[in-house]
């Protein structure tokens, strides 16, 4: 009788440490993707031929605790301004003129080298030359012909910006850093 006792409670404690195990590592792994990175979806075009629907990105939520976004970070929007998450690439950042004239983007009287640019950039609601303020910034897609960004939906907010794209993981043959 006491061996059972002895292997009930010695099962019973098992049971109890791979619980408080397993737990601990769910709540690790959910404060992880919460704060820290977490997994992406592409959901349209406005990224071609970067990113095409159905890729898969790793978001990095951490890096913007430390420092503002950079002119060309590829972001992920999640904020007032769309009811969906965006993925856009920062195009000017506080402080920065952005105009557009023949098809062509102009960083504070500069054109930009954009080699990653599907089609022609043009001007869409917002007037430009447009001055990006404080607290905001000026995002725009890849595929500029096919593409809700700040052109249409104005100067996003900091504080909609959730993380910064830094490594696709889908399909595998497009595995690795963005650029």
């Amino acid at each position: 009788m006491k061996a059972e006792k002895r292997k009930t409670k010695k099962w019973v404690k098992e049971l109890r440490e791979w619980t408080v195990s397993l737990g601990i590592a769910v709540v690790a792994a959910m404060l992880f993707q919460t704060y820290a990175y977490a997994q992406s979806e592409v959901q349209n075009v406005s990224m071609q031929n970067t990113l095409v629907a159905g890729q898969r990105l790793i978001e990095d939520k951490l890096s913007y605790r430390f420092h503002e976004p950079r002119h060309g970070d590829i972001v992920i929007i999640n904020g007032p301004e769309s009811e969906l998450r965006l993925v856009k690439r920062v195009v000017g950042v506080p402080g920065d003129m952005i105009d557009i004239h023949n098809g062509e983007v102009f960083l504070n009287g500069e054109k930009i080298n954009e080699d990653y640019v599907k089609g022609q950039t043009f001007a869409g609601s917002v007037p430009v030359p447009f001055k990006v303020e404080e607290g905001q910034l000026f995002v725009m897609g890849d595929n500029r012909e096919h593409s809700m960004d700040s052109r249409e939906l104005g100067p996003i907010a900091r504080s909609s910006i959730e993380g910064k794209a830094i490594f696709r993981i889908w399909p595998i043959p497009k595995f690795g850093a963005l650029n």
